[in-house]
C-alpha cells in the first residue's frame, strides 16, 4: 500500500481525487508544513453476516458459471473440527 505526502493546499485543491486514491488502497498524508495534520486511508472492510457471505457467493457462482469446490483435505479438516467442537463454558461471564 503506498503513502502519499501532500500539503494541506494540494489536498484542498483535489480532495476528490485523493478520495479516490484512497478507494485504490493508498495512504494520504495531510501535512502542515512538515507536521502530519490528518492521515486518509481505506476504511476497514464492512463486517458481513453469514447469510450475506452465502448470497455473495452464490451470486459469484451464476456469474462464474460453476460452483466452487472444496478441497477435500480442508473438507475433511472443518469436519474434524465441527466433530471436535466443545460447548462454551460460559460459567466465568455471570
Amino acid at each position: 500500500m503506498a503513502t502519499i505526502h501532500i500539503s494541506e493546499a494540494d489536498a484542498a485543491r483535489d480532495f476528490a481525487g485523493l478520495l479516490a486514491r484512497v478507494r485504490l488502497g493508498e495512504v494520504i498524508v495531510i501535512e502542515c508544513g512538515s507536521y502530519p495534520a490528518a492521515v486518509l486511508r481505506p476504511a476497514a472492510p464492512p463486517r458481513r453476516s453469514i447469510s450475506d457471505s452465502i448470497a455473495l457467493a452464490e451470486a459469484r457462482s451464476r456469474e462464474l458459471g460453476y460452483k466452487p469446490v472444496m478441497d477435500a483435505g480442508y473438507a475433511a479438516d472443518m469436519e474434524e473440527i465441527v466433530r471436535n467442537r466443545k460447548p462454551r463454558d460460559t460459567s466465568a461471564w455471570a
